[in-house]
């Protein structure tokens, strides 16, 4: 371990949880708060810690191993250009990544754990979740592997574009004016936890929403419409075994009724929600219209079938 990955470790995280519970306890003397919750969160990243240390083999190894072994060139941080690439290659990544992170089944089983918390605060910021090695995230950053990059120094970029995630996680902060649109906020990041229909699948950036302008995914934050936190079907428990496992076993339920390897195949790796006789390609949600049946609740389009009460 470098001396920098011990400072990650043995430095920021302590930081980032102590900054986590002085935020929880500043807010519970101000309105309810979910302390349950903030355990949950704070279990989910010291398991995930532990993974990382003594589990060494990820799905996504094969692909890294390949990508170092065929890379086009030898890049390193001598100068300006090579940070900027660093930065934007990973940006672009990153927006990739989170992407089919809700966009694929199979990605969403650990991202979803993330989502689940059903308030928006630092502590949420930190359960990121514990199977990233079982989904094989990383492969979303092969490329810079293969362009060049050293895995070890994407590893380090991804966790410093993680880093300064967290703040934007602080509800109380207000909208930050120019820079809206622009950079990563707490307001964007407050549209990308909602699980409001109007909100759905936007704001997928790291550190910047250059590509969700490029690609058509930012939603910027709306007076009318507050947020609602969440997954679309609400985990209630702080149970952190239901937090982790109930989409896992939801998709085993699936795979077990599945008739075709199709079907198999839709399961794992078409949207959340997606059905067999569904299509092969689930859009995404129309954000500026609700679909309001008789009795007036909303229904949610990211997951067919699934009713919300209005916010």
């Amino acid at each position: 371990m470098t001396p920098l990955d011990q400072f990650l470790l043995f430095g920021m995280t302590p930081a980032i949880v102590l900054a986590a519970l002085v935020e929880g306890w500043w807010l519970s003397r101000r309105q309810t708060y979910d302390w349950l919750a903030t355990g949950v969160s704070v279990l989910d990243l010291v398991v995930r810690l532990l993974v990382n240390i003594f589990v060494p083999f990820a799905l996504s190894s094969p692909v890294t191993a390949w990508a170092r072994e065929h890379r086009l060139m030898d890049l390193s941080l001598d100068g300006w250009q090579a940070f900027l690439l660093l930065f934007v290659g990973l940006e672009f990544c990153y927006y990739w990544f989170h992407r089919a992170s809700h966009r694929v089944r199979w990605f969403w089983l650990n991202h979803a754990i993330h989502h689940s918390s059903n308030e928006l605060n630092l502590a949420a910021a930190v359960r990121i979740g514990i199977f990233g090695k079982v989904t094989g995230t990383f492969v979303f950053f092969g490329p810079l592997v293969w362009l060049g990059f050293d895995a070890k120094l994407v590893g380090l970029a991804l966790t410093l574009n993680l880093l300064y995630q967290f703040w934007i996680h602080a509800t109380w902060l207000p909208q930050l004016g120019w820079l809206e649109g622009i950079l990563n906020t707490p307001s964007a990041h407050r549209v990308h936890h909602a699980s409001n229909p109007q909100y759905l699948d936007a704001n997928y950036g790291g550190v910047l929403l250059v590509f969700d302008r490029l690609f058509g995914t930012y939603v910027p934050e709306r007076a009318d419409v507050t947020p609602r936190y969440g997954l679309v079907k609400p985990i209630l428990s702080h149970n952190p075994l239901r937090v982790w496992f109930t989409g896992w076993g939801e998709l085993l339920r699936d795979l077990a009724s599945a008739r075709r390897l199709r079907d198999v195949l839709g399961h794992l790796f078409m949207p959340p929600g997606w059905q067999p006789g569904m299509g092969l390609w689930q859009p995404v949600p129309v954000r500026d219209a609700l679909a309001k049946p008789p009795n007036g609740d909303l229904v949610d389009l990211a997951e067919p079938g699934q009713r919300l009460p209005a916010p």
